[in-house]
């Protein structure tokens, strides 16, 4: 049973790190570069025989029967001449790149199993390796969903015209420009995004869509300490109401209030105006921004503040002093989720911006989705409004994910 154990551990490590070496290839030589199957198999169960043979001591490390698995079913591939060696990217990167996944490969199938028992298998030791194999399976194809539509963007937008036309489903990168030399093959590399920023105004774009997005974010958060203060802390009368009817307007899907918007605004004369603008992503992202500060100011002590009051500081020294440093969090959070709501946000901006002077960049995407701009142009487009926002959430993550959790329990 030990053996058989062991070779179904050795065979699933090789798997998953075949896995993620195929994926790799895939999206640096394009589709035709899937290693065999036949590698898997022969590494894994080779892997396993080995772990068997040479195990001195109860316990085995996994990472390192993972890398293991990958050397061998590497050198069997090499040994069988399969379809990955022959990108023609040069001996180099043909095995630098197969050994840079293995290493991430491992590392993620051996997340959560550290070790596995190699003598007296029992119940325990089937539900170690196998959940906690499918917890690490489960983990690789979530990485490879969230990162496959990233990375077929991003070679998409750095290839030429004609290249990516002959063979769309290719997702390497035009590495062979490189051969000109490397300023001059970085030029063309990035013929894509010079268009974008300069023939179709996307610097412009850029700096109106940060004047909106930053303007929103501010204000919003201005309006909604105070709000959330006045409902954590404050006794009045409709308190009760107010705090049920925060989320009340998200009752009303925005499609249902953007023509009564579109007619108000047009009236007012703010309808083609950034100033506008801002006020329509106010409604939509206050409340929220009020339901989620709300629920962080509970969670912090009454009795810092009261201490606040006794020693002669006004309620606004009290929530700048005590409360809004407490609170750093949370504000981190929702102006993250502000800033990204009004960045993205497509449908007013469609709606309301006429001139092109005042595009954001959600509705100057409009002007490359058509049949005179090349595919890779809309790619390039895509990459400059995505980067940005995960560049900030990668950032402030520690503080996106306390301020988000901490005013879910009280305390």
């Amino acid at each position: 049973m030990a053996l058989v154990l062991t070779l179904l551990v050795g065979l699933s490590a090789a798997l998953a790190s075949l896995g993620s070496v195929s994926l790799l290839l895939v999206l640096w030589g394009g589709l035709k570069t899937v290693l065999p199957l036949d590698a898997a198999l022969a590494g894994g169960l080779l892997l396993g025989a080995l772990a068997w043979a040479l195990a001195r001591r109860e316990r085995l490390g996994f990472l390192p029967m993972t890398l293991a698995g990958i050397g061998l079913a590497l050198v069997w591939a090499l040994a069988a001449g399969g379809d990955p060696y022959r990108l023609g990217l040069g001996a180099f990167w043909n095995l630098l790149a197969p050994l840079a996944a293995g290493g991430l490969a491992g590392l993620a199938a051996a997340y959560g199993l550290r070790e596995v028992r190699l003598e007296r298998p029992d119940s325990e030791a089937w539900e170690l390796v196998g959940l906690r194999l499918l917890r690490g399976a489960a983990f690789l194809v979530f990485v490879f969903m969230v990162v496959f539509p990233f990375w077929a963007m991003v070679a998409a937008s750095l290839k030429p015209r004609a290249e990516f036309l002959a063979d769309p489903a290719n997702l390497g990168l035009p590495l062979h420009v490189f051969s000109e030399g490397f300023w001059p093959g970085l030029k063309k590399m990035l013929v894509g995004y010079r268009e974008v920023l300069v023939t179709f105004k996307f610097l412009r774009y850029i700096g109106n869509t940060a004047f909106v997005s930053v303007s929103t974010m501010f204000i919003t958060l201005a309006l909604a300490v105070l709000g959330a203060y006045a409902v954590a802390r404050l006794e009045f009368r409709g308190r009760a109401l107010m705090e049920r009817a925060i989320l009340l307007t998200y009752m009303f899907p925005a499609i249902v209030l953007a023509i009564p918007l579109y007619t108000i605004f047009t009236q007012l004369g703010l309808r083609d105006n950034l100033i506008g603008l801002i006020i329509v992503y106010l409604a939509q992202t206050l409340p929220v921004a009020l339901y989620m500060l709300r629920s962080y100011f509970e969670t912090i002590p009454a009795s810092l503040e009261e201490a606040g009051l006794i020693d002669g500081c006004s309620r606004f020294e009290v929530i700048w002093r005590i409360t809004l440093p407490l609170a750093l969090p949370a504000l981190a959070s929702v102006g993250l989720y502000v800033f990204m709501i009004a960045w993205n946000e497509f449908l007013f901006a469609f709606m309301f911006l006429d001139t092109p002077e005042l595009f954001t960049l959600s509705r100057g995407m409009v002007g490359l989705n058509s049949q005179e701009v090349p595919r890779q142009f809309l790619m390039a487009g895509a990459v400059i409004v995505t980067v940005p926002i995960m560049i900030l959430f990668f950032w402030f993550e520690k503080y996106l994910v306390g301020g988000l959790t901490a005013g879910g329990v009280k305390g």
